[in-house]
């Protein structure tokens, strides 16, 4: 059985793992399809790795992260904010992956742009690890 390099960091993720794009490349992922087969010899050692790595996140790692903007204390974030801080933070996504996981994982803004971010984080760390 062999695994094409451009798929590493979707088996990592299908094991509950959230490697970066970056931690991929350095495991040695690849971005073109056939340019690397893996054994599962081989891709063992980078599992273990990539376990032992402490540069994902967790559920209650963002968690945290997104209470900071929480001004009132009660759940709720700008959904402007957290659309702010996708963008900006982290590993980089483009306006349109911003857009799809908002769509996929966010609640409607209340009338004053706020939204809930619990449930966004737990649908977007779900889908994380499916």
């Amino acid at each position: 059985m062999t695994l094409d390099a451009v798929n590493l960091g979707d088996v990592l993720r299908a094991l509950n793992l959230n490697p970066t794009n970056a931690s991929i490349e350095k495991l040695g992922g690849t971005k073109k399809k056939g340019e690397k087969l893996l054994k599962l010899d081989e891709f063992l050692p980078i599992y273990s790795q990539c376990k032992k790595d402490k540069d994902q996140g967790c559920y209650e790692d963002f968690l945290e992260c997104l209470k900071l903007y929480d001004k009132q204390e009660n759940g709720t974030m700008m959904a402007a904010e957290l659309s702010h801080t996708l963008l900006a933070l982290g590993e980089k996504l483009t306006d349109a992956e911003v857009e799809e996981v908002l769509k996929d994982c966010m609640d409607p803004e209340d009338d004053e742009g706020f939204i809930p971010y619990d449930p966004f984080l737990r649908r977007l760390c779900e889908k994380d690890s499916e």
